[in-house]
């Protein structure tokens, strides 16, 4: 390999383009098995942020079979999932637009099932028997809260009726069988689904009415994350019960009779239901007719293919080439899940279950990049406050052909990922790879209450959010800082929604950052807790504390009070239409840096939520976030970038 070129950290030309990464910045939604066909949904940044669904043959052969300009997506908690179920070849999905239930058949035009009006729906499951979807609706035609039910569709006339009403929130749908039992996943503010949620199971009458419920599994301190019926009738679940995501297993869920637990690990089964339609466990035919279990577990940069015979109770995992693993589905002898490593984006992949070969069904992103250029994750865990231990992947500024000068640091960015119940993994992302190869270190953070450690880990943060992800944030730049990977001066911080919250703390109320930007972030946690959605409009309660009883910490933790200690230039990329961190709190923070005399910028979105799916809006906020950081810490990328409107910057 020749000499690398001697170029300043931060202006080394790249191959991989933003405009390039946003085109190919494709992935993949809904995974749905019909017969031996799997279908799936397909982001489309380069088609408006279309969600396009495809399927593949027992053949092998893929296809395209919703046409533009129909958009497969559904609103409802507003981050959506479960919008693709499908049914002796007939499609059923949830048009993004007006969030009805469409059929369709791929040689025909979709058609209309469920009637207009205020309803969105999400999660169905096919009742073969009574030739209806059974699925969860959520109705805004009130003058409060959206009301969550669980209803039945008629296939036939399109008719709804109401099967499961009252609880907070319902998830998981899924009819037996033999078609006489219906269970459910359902929970109550101010828990969210990772903190307390109830495992029901209902018979389902003559008419498909819903009776003789009785809880199966879960409470206000037991999260269930997922629970699937086998073709024995039996029931399988995710429980943290044990201080981890494990899967249990009931026999006969209408006998009160305890759960036996499959596979009992200090490791996750499961993940944290933000979204509809993501499962982590399946099934295929085990020894003496006997149902075996096919599941995914492991800690982020290490998860596993792994399966459990029903006969014996024997365990084994498959040996593949992957680092993170995520939503399974099972059909026959073969698992389909999506798959990625540090030099592999994520992929769907098949997994023949037999031999434990696995084919690659569909890399939905284009991009390839010199391996030279690649920066590979490597996993930190660092001390930070209270004696605690935290977690991070950290990647190297790398290119093929350049080098940073010999006596010279590089900027770090750290990344301070959303939710704040999620965490971040090791596949290969072409948007960290954007950064690395110009130059940048990058640091992610998995801060105390992200998922994948176990739930003492993610109830870290309970009452600490604002502190002690901030903490976690802070150690790690400072813990790279002290292995000479980083210039203390030239530190970073980023993230998005509950990451924005945490760097405009981290810029606010601590000294360690030179700059940082907010995509959609909150800076006030009182607008948050009385104006967002319902899904997360009791979040708070835990992690910060009741609303209003437990103002004055909200006041005390919010970066919009605190603009007199926030001294750090910050960039803010927001979308006009987004609900759950609305405008309003985002401009209000803008406005008032822009008082104080901070540098500041502000990038809007229209027509944007929360989050940024089309690929011209991803390209710009990547561009003008590098541009905002050349100009703050006087360096020039290499990149042709158009302005970006910098106030208070002389």
């Amino acid at each position: 390999m020749p000499a690398r070129q001697i170029r300043p950290y931060g202006t080394w030309p790249s191959s991989l383009s933003a405009a390039q990464l946003a085109q190919g910045g494709r992935g993949i939604t809904d995974l749905a098995v019909d017969g031996a066909t799997l279908y799936w949904g397909e982001t489309r940044p380069d088609d408006g942020g279309r969600v396009t669904i495809l399927r593949r043959t027992a053949a092998g052969d893929v296809d395209e079979v919703l046409p533009a300009p129909w958009s497969a997506r559904s609103r409802v908690h507003e981050y959506g999932g479960g919008a693709l179920c499908v049914s002796d070849g007939t499609i059923y999905f949830v048009q993004l637009d007006d969030q009805r239930i469409y059929d369709h058949h791929p040689d025909g035009a979709p058609e209309p099932l469920t009637p207009p009006g205020p309803w969105r729906y999400a999660d169905a499951d096919v009742d073969r028997e009574r030739d209806r979807l059974v699925c969860v609706r959520e109705d805004h035609g009130g003058s409060g809260e959206p009301r969550n039910e669980i209803v039945a569709v008629d296939l036939e006339r399109g008719d709804v009726t109401v099967l499961v009403t009252g609880a907070a929130f319902y998830a998981c749908p899924r009819v037996s069988p033999d078609g006489r039992r219906l269970s459910w996943l359902q929970w109550d503010h101010p828990n969210m689904p990772w903190d307390g949620t109830a495992l029901c199971v209902g018979q389902l009458g003559r008419g498909g009415t819903v009776r003789s419920t009785r809880t199966v599994a879960g409470g206000p301190s037991e999260a269930i994350a997922a629970a699937l019926w086998a073709p024995s009738g039996a029931l399988v679940f995710a429980s943290d019960r044990s201080g981890w995501w494990n899967l249990y297993q009931v026999d006969d869920p209408e006998r009160n009779r305890p759960a036996t637990a499959l596979w009992p690990l200090e490791a996750e089964f499961a993940g944290p239901h933000w979204t509809f339609g993501v499962a982590p466990l399946g099934f295929t035919a085990g020894r003496d007719g006997r149902d075996d279990v096919v599941c995914v577990f492991g800690p982020p940069g290490a998860r596993r293919l792994g399966r459990i015979e029903g006969a014996t109770g024997e365990r084994r995992t498959y040996d593949l080439p992957y680092t993170e693993l995520g939503n399974l589905r099972v059909a026959g002898g073969t698992a389909f899940v999506l798959a990625g490593s540090p030099t592999t984006p994520t992929q769907l992949v098949a997994v023949d279950l037999a031999t434990g070969e696995a084919d690659v069904v569909r890399q939905p992103s284009p991009l390839t990049l010199d391996p030279d250029d690649v920066s590979t994750a490597e996993a930190l865990s660092f001390p930070t406050a209270d004696g605690a231990t935290a977690h991070a992947f950290y990647y190297a500024p790398r290119s093929a052909v350049y080098a940073g000068p010999p006596d010279e640091r590089p900027p770090v960015l750290v990344l301070s990922h959303g939710g704040p119940t999620g965490h971040t993994a090791t596949t290969l992302n072409p948007a960290i790879q954007y950064w690395t190869t110009r130059g940048f270190g990058v640091l992610d953070v998995n801060y105390r209450g992200s998922t994948g450690f176990g739930r003492a880990y993610r109830t870290a943060l309970d009452g600490l959010w604002g502190v002690a992800d901030v903490d976690d944030c802070v150690a790690g730049a400072r813990y790279v800082v002290e292995r000479g990977d980083a210039d203390p001066r030239r530190l970073l911080i980023r993230g998005g929604s509950a990451g924005g919250y945490t760097t405009l703390c981290a810029l606010a109320f601590r000294d360690a950052f030179a700059a940082g930007a907010s995509h959609y972030g909150v800076g006030d946690l009182e607008a948050l807790a009385r104006d967002t959605h319902k899904f997360e409009s009791r979040y708070l309660d835990r992690l910060v504390g009741p609303y209003p009883a437990e103002r004055d910490r909200y006041v005390e933790r919010s970066p919009i009070h605190h603009v007199a200690s926030l001294a750090r230039p910050v960039i803010f990329f927001q979308g006009t239409e987004d609900k759950v961190v609305p405008p309003a709190q985002t401009t209000a923070m803008v406005e008032a840096l822009k008082a104080k005399g901070i540098p500041v910028a502000y990038v809007p979105f229209e027509g944007e939520q929360h989050g940024f799916r089309r690929a011209e809006n991803i390209a710009r906020a990547l561009e003008a976030e590098l541009a905002f950081y050349g100009r703050v810490l006087g360096f020039a990328p290499a990149d042709r970038i158009a302005p970006v409107e910098i106030a208070n910057l002389r």
